[in-house]
């Protein structure tokens, strides 16, 4: 499953923003919450051959998401990172807040911080998933946390899998979540703030965070928004 050995009865839609054809709305005329995503489109089409494909999404569960897999056979496990992240670092600053004087001077470093939360989360056994839907959280954890969770995300990527990350250009002024809305259109929600944009990250260190990966597509929207597309 890769870009070189599929072949195409059409060719894909440019870098940017997908023009006005029938099926999802060009860009002009879509609503300010929903954009064309040629990563999203392109991600479905390196997933296609796969029977009965599993689908990790990293955000919030959302039935119009979930419905939309189901519907092309595919099924979809969903799981929060960005709150879950939050949730335990929470009870992390908790602990030391009431530790005795003694315990609370032993820092724990952002690795084993981050080890130690991957214990209860993205529990899943190694190549579970065919297909992982990252969305821009990313961009919201430490620079030194990324690599980490990225380790644990390649081991329970099928091999021939991608996934499918969002970066900003710049920080960004909302907090949103994403939600699909067809076969080449997201659903931008506002929401309440989880966490701050953390990094802008540069072109090469997103190559250095996908070093595992065969090889990448990007596309980039008159929002500057980059979409990555990441076949392990």
């Amino acid at each position: 499953m890769n870009w070189m050995a599929k072949t195409r009865s059409s060719a894909p839609a440019s870098a940017g923003v997908a023009s006005a054809k029938p099926g999802p709305a060009s860009s002009g005329n879509l609503p300010a919450t929903l954009r064309v995503s040629n990563g999203l489109k392109e991600f479905l089409w390196l997933i296609s051959d796969v029977r009965h494909g599993r689908i990790l999404d990293l955000g919030p569960v959302w039935q119009s998401t979930v419905s939309f897999f189901v519907d092309k056979g595919y099924r979809v496990s969903a799981e929060d990172l960005l709150r879950t992240w939050k949730d335990f670092l929470t009870a992390e600053e908790e602990h030391l807040r009431t530790a005795p004087i003694a315990e609370d001077n032993e820092k724990i470093s952002p690795s084993l911080l981050t080890d130690k939360f991957l214990e209860t989360a993205l529990q899943y056994p190694e190549q579970s998933f065919h297909g992982v839907l990252a969305w821009d959280l990313l961009d919201y954890f430490d620079p030194v946390v990324v690599p980490i969770l990225m380790k644990r995300l390649s081991s329970i990527l099928h091999p021939g899998g991608a996934v499918l990350a969002l970066f900003h250009s710049r920080p960004v002024e909302r907090f949103q979540r994403y939600r699909i809305v067809d076969s080449q259109t997201v659903e931008l929600l506002s929401a309440p703030t989880i966490a701050v944009h953390a990094h802008v990250f540069q072109n090469r260190e997103i190559l250095s965070l996908f070093d595992q990966f065969r090889s990448s597509k990007t596309f980039v929207g008159r929002d500057q928004v980059r979409e990555g597309l990441f076949l392990k």
